[in-house]
């Protein structure tokens, strides 16, 4: 049996590494950019888009897929909205991988906003903004006068500013525990923290660290997920699988 798996969590690496181990499955991943090496998943990886529904349906049809795990981002809703949308017209299985969100707790200081727009527009002037965003979608902040924004990107800052007034690159690489957040925001005198609502335990940090501080946090809501088999967890996956190789019908 051939699955593919649409990877780019956490979550994905751990069920490749357990899947690459059931016998009578074969496991294909694909990762829509290569931001980390293909090998760290333990099965064989594809990288890049599939081309449109069309290329996506050419490729299912090509490689002899049988079923389609979805663990992609939270945010990668457009990805799991085709792939769902494909998958069932072909009849084939499909199940995502959906991490809880994140909910405040005592101490917590959030404020939830649909989009960037939003987060722009509740951000009051004079603020130092932390944005742990990424920069896919950057640009939908607009300028953010009177305020200083820093973006954190990843390994390295591009070659131009962020689109801000006033906005500044600060790099850093993963895993980032919670002294390392506290004494990073309390350097640079951060008031506001603008995350998307990922979920997950291994990018909390930022969250813990801003209830510690008292640092406002406006926290963008997931967009609308495709109405799928959803599993919560990485044994809730590694079971679906499980069950599809034992009984092909039981998607």
């Amino acid at each position: 049996m051939r699955v593919l798996m649409l990877a780019g969590t956490q979550e994905a690496r751990q069920v490749a590494a357990a899947l690459g181990q059931v016998r009578g499955l074969t496991v294909i991943a694909s990762v829509a950019v290569a931001t980390r090496a293909p090998s760290a998943l333990g099965v064989p990886t594809r990288i890049g888009s599939f081309g449109g529904d069309a290329g996506f349906e050419r490729y299912l049809d090509r490689e002899g897929i049988a079923a389609v795990l979805d663990a992609t981002h939270p945010f990668s809703a457009g990805i799991s909205h085709r792939s769902a949308r494909i998958c069932a017209a072909h009849g084939l299985p499909y199940a995502q991988i959906l991490r809880p969100s994140w909910c405040p707790g005592p101490g917590d200081d959030w404020m939830f906003a649909e989009d960037e727009a939003a987060v722009a527009a509740a951000v009051p002037e004079g603020a130092r903004v932390f944005l742990a965003t990424g920069r896919q979608r950057i640009d939908a902040y607009g300028a953010m006068p009177g305020r200083t924004v820093l973006v954190r990107q990843i390994d390295r800052a591009p070659d131009a500013p962020p689109p801000f007034e006033d906005g500044h690159w600060i790099v850093g690489s993963p895993p980032f525990t919670v002294a390392d957040e506290v004494a990073l925001f309390s350097g640079l005198g951060i008031d506001w923290l603008v995350v998307r609502n990922a979920g997950g335990s291994s990018s909390r940090s930022k969250l813990d660290a801003a209830r510690k501080l008292g640092i406002r946090v406006a926290m963008i809501r997931r967009p609308l997920q495709p109405e799928a088999v959803r599993l919560d967890s990485v044994a809730a996956a590694l079971g679906w699988v499980r069950r599809l190789v034992m009984d092909p019908t039981r998607g």
